[in-house]
């Protein structure tokens, strides 16, 4: 048992040596999913894809590299919004990215990997809405990263992999329709290693 405790703390050692630890921040182009609102009890569904608009973000990374790969978790605060008709859907939510990169050449990396989102709040203004149906979901992130000394600029897209829906609520708390959360967004981060 010791010996495994002096070589699990050896390895962490090792490993922070080459370590980078940061901060991030920037802005987020968003368009969640589909809104779906009933019109009466028969069957007529109105479907609006909505309008992306400007978010932001800001949180923190650690990257381990290994020579020309290199791993980066995230944690990052995003706050998104997407416009349907004049309703505004406002979201915010905790991303954890964890991606794996290449160095291709230079300055110039790529990355890819999955990234799981934990819901804090939705609003959907001028109409009441539940909660989503799942507070935790996963989603995938692709992109590619300049790297300037301390400084990094790097362009993701991320794409959720489930429909993650909340209903919207008449003034009886009966459902009217439904809105999917799911994110589909161009993402614009500038980072600083510390």
């Amino acid at each position: 048992m010791k010996n495994n405790l002096l070589c699990f703390a050896l390895l962490f050692v090792s490993a922070s040596c080459f370590a980078q630890f940061g901060i991030k921040a920037g802005l987020n182009f968003n368009s969640n999913g589909e809104l779906r609102e009933i019109v009466t009890a028969g069957e007529n569904i109105l479907e609006d894809s909505g309008d992306a608009k400007i978010g932001y973000h800001v949180g923190a990374y650690y990257e381990i590299n290994f020579s020309k790969l290199y791993l980066r978790p995230e944690v990052v605060y995003t706050a998104t919004k997407s416009e349907y008709g004049s309703n505004a859907y406002d979201m915010s939510k905790i991303d954890v990215p964890i991606l794996l990169g290449i160095d291709v050449i230079g300055p110039l990396s790529i990355f890819a990997g999955p990234a799981f989102q934990y819901t804090l709040d939705n609003d959907f203004e001028n109409s009441t809405i539940s909660d989503v149906q799942n507070d935790i979901t996963v989603g995938f992130n692709f992109g590619a990263a300049v790297k300037f000394g301390n400084i990094g600029l790097d362009v993701r897209y991320e794409r959720g992999f489930s429909q993650n829906e909340a209903n919207i609520l008449d003034s009886n708390n009966i459902a009217v329709g439904t809105l999917d959360s799911r994110p589909s967004q161009l993402i614009f981060s500038l980072s600083l290693r510390l």
